[in-house]
């Protein structure tokens, strides 16, 4: 080597020395040689990568050709240099060989990178990550040299002067291409910036900055965030998902059956005494499995394919999962140079002897190795959110296409509930779990390393401390399991009070009728009192948890150091020991409290994966039964075909056969319950075969018994994703009778429909999804009972213009199930079913000479309901259809005895109903307005829905100061002000700790191991325990107060939020989705009951430790002070940016999130009508949409994330940087004590500060809850429920009802919809009220019970104004048998009489008369019989008849009654109808009526239109004169008063 430079290769005296310098031979090739054989080693590998991912050329940019010419340069500057090097070579001094040889190199070198750089024109990304390391390594290198020239020139040493020269030009020309390569180009192909980010930019995460910028001007929208990149696309992850998936199931499923042979051979032997008869019955069903070849769980043990989903997700992401646990692993190992380094620095300062150069290349290193841990954890966590954001969307993707395909069986163990909790919950779960996955090897290796070297300072008496901390550990775990099982307890309490709370929400109106929210409002408030008893038994847990957490390493360095002191009189504790051993403290604490919560992660979602692997791995629909054969000439044709719901009950459609020729309109009826819906299921594939096959030649369109509409537009509802073809549109909607609906909805056929079509009445909703079906044009219809749900006339139009024999779909083949018998003449064939199979066919005709049943069942209906058949239900009967469920209107011939007999088709019909979404009820939108109110609400919706969603979105900017100060006020004063202040001695007995500690260390140089007083030794430990121990304490007081205040302030908000909510005016219901109101009881209370002051609690804890940290730092060295301040600007300022757009960010994830699931539970209670018109895929797609609109806004919020992380670690490395330059600047005046002591606080504060920041934006986010609940506290109240004029006792007496001139409108900015109304109705009258849809009907009984109040006028009841008197003293009075029969969830008791103001005695008279009693007296229970939500498990007719009983119970004198006959067969609705003539005899009666028969027989008859009144007289006076009621009763086929009757 000295030959080749001609001069001393190496010389270690030349480091010997305050102006310490490397020989230049070193300098020129070791230094030259190493940036070079990176570049040289990896080009290849590098342009063959570029080669194999190469795009199309991209264009060139003027940084492209500055980086060229740039380097072009150093080429011609490299040739140069050989140049000279000939020409002195000419001369007679001998050149050293070096001269030639690195020019030649750099020649060559140049060129390649000239190369590369080209080569990455064909790249997406332009700039390499291994040019940028090369540039940095370069410069790095050659700055010894460069030195060194400058140091020879300053000497005066010119000999190699030109050679100088060309050497520092170079050198700059190096330092501005690396500069140029931060520089990011951008592409044509993608407008995605993390795409082309250069190197430095994606390190630094830099190419982030224009989004945070623009976050923070202004609130973010969905078209500012970037997509993300195609391969982490919904679509391409399902699809590799889908295709390793199919290897592992089918591993696992044979493993599986391996296992159930193994249990069956088990079973055989094990048992010698005789099989008992329910193992018999398990080997029948496995040997039936075996059979039948389908993997499926035998009923006695709950088994299925399992451990399969991680093997696949391992498989998919193993390359993610290998390089974050790479750098992970560098960061560990990076992680304990820190303390190394800061030994060093300590024993620099305690030896004056060092050279001031020395601490200068420490504090360097300090900062080197913090920064490249920074930058390999923030990029390990990248690697693990995106590995965890994909694993969400997979799952959640997964579970939705699994949903269209699940098999009925499977599907029936699930509710809509549980299946979006699938993909929300446990998909959230997973992907928890994959963000902290490598911590559990992290953790062990930290806690190992941590302990290494402690014992490397401290020798054996580490053991003392980490056996402490062993023994907390179990401590800690006893606590967390208690406050886990008090969680777990409170997720009851929780799911309990929200049950009740959908419940009240769903039936507001019920209560308001009834003067019910009293007893509710207790029912919550017992729960309530439940669940805040357990919150703070929580708090109290987590208090110690925290106090143990708090004071765990504080006593783990006393113990140690005392029983290091103590062991022997030698050990002396000095700087280096006790701050090293501090710091490596402070390491050891953070895997030691995150390990146990990555266990429990885990174990979280070990649960969550099974449930998903049951889920994924289910059995598919079996369709094989269905074949669609082109050859034969029937449409249908079912052969010897028996179908069920569930393969272990009997069959519900047995034994049919029947052929359907083209073109023939078939009506299939029978009673309720004999298999009407379930004979059109098993035609769509619905069923489970037994037997036999359905054979089909052509497409199908259905429409469901139970209306299925989506959140959209009418028109999109209609179009059902098919092109528009605007003469056929038109043609249909006039056919279905919709245009004089879309006359008066909002904006017409664009008008939105709310969730479950919430704001459109039964029969309009029936007619779109009617409206749908035609559209489609396609071969085969299935009509389900289309016409239950609209007026007689409408009936007729959709009948004539549509199903009839001159209707649209004349030439199609229609299968229509009935209830409506005036239309059987006109249809080709008439299928009669009893109980699942046909007991007769033929034509209207043929059946009728036959004399058979259907026959004598047409007898009995034509006398009951006379001329005008059985009209059903008329449209604004606002049904919202929810009883009109496939079958379940399980009311047998004989009403009474729906017993045990009906209890399997029951079941049945219950599982059936699972489909219609169990949970979410009924909405708000409760169906006594008439249409006509309905608009104007509606358009008032639609501007206002948009307007309140916009409004709760953008919530944007900061939260305001009174939100904050409403939630103090909530804690109380008193608790603020003791929380802070114990908080402040925690930080001042921190404080103090560490300086005791300094200058215990510090007697090290006063006292040597022989002369170290023992009294001074014992103050020194006794002290410093003492205050470590005070700061446990304070930190508990702090956390004890926090919760009893914080439980307060739950308490007041909920008890207020409440109070308001039961209050609201009905308005108010009808303008907020139900889900609205709900969310604010669920996440926004859990929020503040649970997340904000956990928050708030450690937001202080960091705040205070921060502060006193940089306070001590500023006492050792006041210059500090200096560097606090910009360093504190830019961390307010990095702060301010993120929070903006963090905060926007979330808010965009969780408003993408929702349609998610809405989408979701849509598809799932529509998934018969989408698998009918095979419209898949086309959901499948829109759900892959929705899933990427939200994975973005996920992905980006991760970005910013580490965008803020980076920022915050280089200020925290600034920090520590700056207070090593401290150290070394000021090292004359500080001892080594005073080093370690601020270094080791310096070191601790990285962590800190990144934590501050997220905790302030998760505050911000979470005090979001307040101000949203906030939001509803403050929302208006109806009248009072009692006030100071009370109506006089027995009152009304004779129930006299007076309209003085009435008008009212639904809301002040609206028309009105009673003008005028003048009428008197006498003591005991029976009125009955009719109109066309939208006249004003129901609002007259909502004027009645003060639902609405006037506008002008007054109504007297017995002389007493209405308007005067509390709305519950008013509303006690009356009785109302409302349209729909609403129950609660609760005894059947309870639904009676929640107030127990009745004796059973009279309880039990009232059900006998509404006849129930026979039903009640055979139930197990009685009357203590579980009502489950909504009433779900009785009939519609029992529940109607329910509410009867309620009406009989209250014996008030006026009644009214809400036609509600809809979901009632006939023999029902003739005993209510005699029920009340009998019961009512003595009260005055107003009926709404929706069919005139029905009340004939009252003394007058109000007919409105437009909210006037047209006519007011008897049915009879009436009738004379050609007046409107005429020509209804003419229509109705009503003659006289007489032709009907009842």
């Amino acid at each position: 080597m000295e030959k080749f430079c001609n001069s001393t290769f190496w010389n270690s005296s030349l480091l010997d020395s305050p102006e310490a310098d490397l020989p230049l031979c070193f300098e020129q090739t070791v230094l030259v040689w190493i940036p070079l054989g990176f570049l040289w080693l990896l080009a290849p590998w590098q342009l063959l990568h570029i080669y194999r991912s190469r795009t199309k050329r991209s264009s060139t940019t003027k940084l492209y050709l500055a980086k060229q010419v740039l380097v072009g340069f150093l080429f011609i500057l490299a040739a140069i240099e050989l140049a000279l090097v000939f020409t002195e070579d000419s001369g007679q001094a001998s050149v050293p060989a070096i001269r030639y040889t690195n020019p030649s190199i750099y020649l060559g070198t140049w060129l390649l990178v000239l190369l590369i750089q080209h080569s990455r024109r064909w790249c997406v990304q332009k700039d390499s990550w291994f040019l940028s390391l090369f540039w940095i390594l370069s410069i790095l290198c050659d700055t010894f040299q460069f030195q060194t020239l400058i140091r020879m020139l300053l000497q005066g040493n010119n000999s190699s002067l030109a050679y100088s020269c060309l050497f520092f030009i170079s050198y700059a020309l190096q330092i501005l291409i690396l500069i140029l390569s931060a520089f990011s180009e951008k592409d044509k192909l993608s407008d995605n910036p993390s795409f082309t980010a250069s190197f430095l930019s994606s390190i630094t995460f830099s190419w982030y900055d224009s989004i945070v910028l623009k976050g923070y001007k202004q609130p973010l929208t969905l078209k500012d965030v970037w997509d993300v990149d195609e391969k982490l696309k919904t679509k391409i992850l399902v699809s590799k998902f889908e295709t390793v998936m199919a290897e592992e199931l089918l591993k696992s499923r044979r493993a599986f059956q391996r296992r159930q042979q193994k249990k069956s051979q088990w079973n055989s032997g094990g048992s010698l005494n005789g099989l008992n008869k329910n193992q018999s019955q398990s080997q029948d069903v496995l040997v039936l499995e075996e059979a039948k070849k389908k993997q499926k769980k035998s009923k006695t043990t709950e088994d299925f394919p399992k451990s399969w989903l991680v093997k696949t997700f391992f498989k998919i992401f193993y390359i993610i999962i290998l390089k974050s646990l790479l750098l992970k692993l560098m960061n560990d190992i990076l992680m304990f140079v820190s303390p190394q380094l800061l030994k060093l620095m300590i024993s620099f300062a305690n030896d004056r002897n060092t050279y001031v150069w020395v601490g200068y290349i420490y504090s360097i290193l300090l900062f080197a190795v913090a920064s490249i841990q920074s930058i390999c954890l923030q990029y390990h966590f990248q690697l693990c959110f995106v590995l965890g954001l994909n694993v969400r969307t997979i799952v959640m993707a997964a579970v939705y296409k699994k949903a269209l395909i699940l098999s009925n069986r499977d599907r029936k163990q699930y509710t809509i509930g549980e299946t979006v909790n699938l993909m929300s919950v446990d998909a959230q779960k997973l992907m928890d779990v994959a963000n902290y996955i490598q911590m559990l090897w992290s953790t062990v290796l930290q806690i190992a390393f941590s302990i290494f070297f402690l014992w490397i300072e401290l020798g054996p008496s580490v053991l003392a401390g980490v056996g402490l901390m062993a023994i907390l550990i179990p401590v800690n775990a006893i606590f967390a399991t208690k406050s886990r099982a008090i969680q777990v307890k409170n997720m009851e309490n929780k799911d309990k009070r929200l049950k009740i709370m959908n419940e009240i929400l769903s039936g507001i109106k019920i209560l308001k009728y009834f003067a019910w929210e009293p007893s509710f409002k207790e029912k919550i408030h017992d729960i309530r009192k439940k669940e805040l008893k357990n919150l703070l038994a929580y708090g109290q847990m987590q208090a110690m948890i925290m106090f143990f957490l708090y004071i765990t390493p504080v006593l783990v360095s006393v113990v140690t150091f005392s029983v290091y002191v103590l062991v022997d009189s030698n050990n002396i504790l000095d700087a280096e020991k006790a701050f090293t051993a501090i710091s490596l403290f402070n390491i050891l604490r953070y895997p030691m409290t995150i390990l146990p919560m990555v266990i429990s992660s885990v174990l979280q979602a070990s649960v969550s994966i099974r449930r998903l692997e049951k889920y994924l791995g289910g059995d598919e629909l079996d369709t094989s039964a269905i074949r669609h054969d082109c050859n034969f000439d029937t449409v249908v044709q079912f052969s010897e075909a028996s179908f069920t719901w569930d393969q272990n009950s009997e069959a519900t459609i047995q034994d049919v056969n029947l052929d359907v020729r083209p073109g023939q309109l078939v009506a299939v009826v029978g009673t309720v319950g004999s298999g009407k819906s379930s004979l059109m299921s098993a035609l769509l594939g619905e069923m489970e075969n037994i037997h036999g096959h359905i054979a089909i030649k052509g497409t199908v369109a259905y429409v469901p018994q139970q209306s299925w509409i989506q959140n959209g537009t009418v028109k999109d509802n209609i179009l059902f994703g098919s092109e528009l073809d605007e003469k056929r549109y038109q043609q249909v909607l006039e056919a279905c009778a919709l245009l004089p609906d879309l006359e008066v909805l909002p904006g017409g056929d664009l008008a939105e429909i709310g969730e479950k079509g919430i704001n459109l009445s039964g029969g309009q909703k029936q007619r779109i999804s009617l409206a749908r079906a035609i559209y489609q044009n396609l071969d085969i219809y299935i009509l389900d009972d289309p016409l239950s749900a609209v007026d007689a006339h409408v009936g007729k139009h959709i009948f004539d213009k549509v199903l009839g024999p001159n209707g649209l779909l004349k030439d199609k083949t229609r299968l229509l199930v009935t209830h409506s018998i005036h239309f059987l003449p006109q249809v080709d064939e008439i299928v009669v079913l009893e109980n699942g199979s046909i007991s007769e066919k033929g034509s209207y005709s043929t059946l009728l000479a036959k004399k058979g049943l259907f026959a004598r069942n047409l007898k009995t209906f034509i006398k009951q309901t006379g001329p005008e058949g059985e009209a059903t239900v008329n449209e604004n009967s606002e049904e919202d259809d929810y009883g009109l469920m496939p079958s379940v209107e399980e009311i047998p011939e004989d009403v009474i005895s729906l017993t045990m007999k009906r209890e399997n088709s029951l079941h049945r019909t219950l599982s059936h109903r699972s489909r219609s979404n169990s949970r979410h009820l009924k909405s708000l939108k409760d169906s006594l307005k008439t249409r006509s109110v309905n608009i104007p609400k509606e358009k008032e919706e639609l501007v206002k829905g948009q307007k309140l969603i916009k409004k709760e979105f953008m919530e944007t900017g900061k939260v305001k100061f009174s939100v904050y100060l409403k939630y103090l006020q909530a804690v109380g004063w008193s608790s603020v002000f003791i929380i802070i202040l114990a908080h402040i001695f925690n930080a001042v007995a921190l404080i103090g700790s560490n300086l005791w500690l300094s200058a215990w260390t510090s007697d090290s140089k006063i006292f040597n191991s022989t002369n170290y007083p023992t009294s001074r030794r014992d103050m020194r430990i006794g002290v410093y325990g003492a205050l470590g121990l005070g700061q446990g304490i304070f930190v508990l007081i702090a956390n004890l107060c926090s919760t009893c205040g914080f439980t307060h302030a739950s308490n007041i908000l909920h008890k207020q939020l409440l109070n308001k909510i039961l209050r609201a005016p009905m308005s108010f219901f009808d303008t907020t989705p139900s889900g609205r109101i709900v969310n604010r009881f669920s996440s926004d209370v859990s929020t503040m009951d649970d997340t904000l002051p956990a928050s708030l609690r450690s937001w202080i804890l960091y705040f205070l430790g921060i502060i006193s940290t940089l306070l001590m730092i500023c006492l050792a060295t006041p210059v500090f002070v200096v560097i606090i301040i910009p360093l504190s600007i830019i961390y307010v300022l990095v702060q301010i940016f993120y929070v903006a757009t963090s905060r926007q960010l979330r808010r965009l994830d969780s408003v993408t999130r929702s349609p998610v699931y809405s989408f979701f539970s849509e598809t799932v209670s529509g998934l018969p009508v989408i698998r009918a018109f095979q419209h898949q895929q086309r959901f499948l797609k829109h759900s892959e949409v929705l899933i990427d609109n939200n994975q973005k806004c996920v992905f980006s919020w991760i970005i910013s994330n580490r965008w803020l992380a980076i920022r915050l670690d280089l200020v925290g490395n600034l920090v520590v940087f700056f207070a090593s330059l401290m150290m070394v600047i000021y090292r004359d005046n500080l001892s080594g004590d005073t080093v370690g002591f601020v270094l080791s606080n310096a070191l601790s504060i990285t962590q800190s500060l990144s934590w501050l920041v997220r905790l302030t934006s998760e505050i911000e986010t979470n005090i979001v809850a307040v101000e949203r609940i906030n939001e509803y506290i403050n929302v208006e109240n109806e009248a009072p429920w009692v006030t100071d004029k009370r109506p006089p006792v027995g009152w009304p007496s004779k129930g006299e009802i007076q309209f003085r001139n009435y008008e009212v409108r639904y809301r002040p900015e609206l028309d009105l919809v009673l003008k005028g109304i003048t009428c008197d109705i006498r003591s005991m009258e029976k009125i009955g009220v009719v109109g066309r849809t939208g006249a004003g009907k129901s609002s007259l009984t909502n004027c009645l019970f003060r639902i609405l109040e006037a506008a002008g006028g007054q109504i007297t009841i017995d002389g007493v104004d209405i308007a005067s008197i509390g709305l519950h003293d008013l509303r006690e009075k009356l009785t109302i048998i409302p349209q729909d029969p609403i129950l609660f969830s609760g005894s059947l008791r309870m639904n009676l009489d929640p107030f127990n103001n009745y004796s059973d005695e009279e309880i039990w008279k009232a059900l006998e008369l509404a006849h129930l009693k026979s039903f009640v007296a055979n139930l197990q229970l009685g009357l203590s019989h579980e009502v489950t939500e909504a009433g779900d498990n009785l009939s519609i007719g029992q529940r109607q008849l329910l509410c009867l009983a309620r009406a009989l119970l209250r014996k008030s004198k006026i009644l009214i009654m809400d036609e509600a006959t809809a979901a009632v067969d006939l023999e029902t609705d003739r005993l209510i109808q005699m029920t009340i003539q009998k019961e009512f005899s003595h009260c005055t009666t107003i009926t709404i009526a929706h069919r005139l028969h029905t009340i004939m027989d009252s003394n007058k008859v109000m007919v409105l239109d437009h909210g006037k009144i047209v006519e007011y007289g008897s049915p009879e006076e009436l009738l004379k004169k050609p007046g409107p009621f005429y020509f209804m009763a003419k229509e109705a086929g009503i003659e006289n008063a007489n032709s009907t009757t009842l």
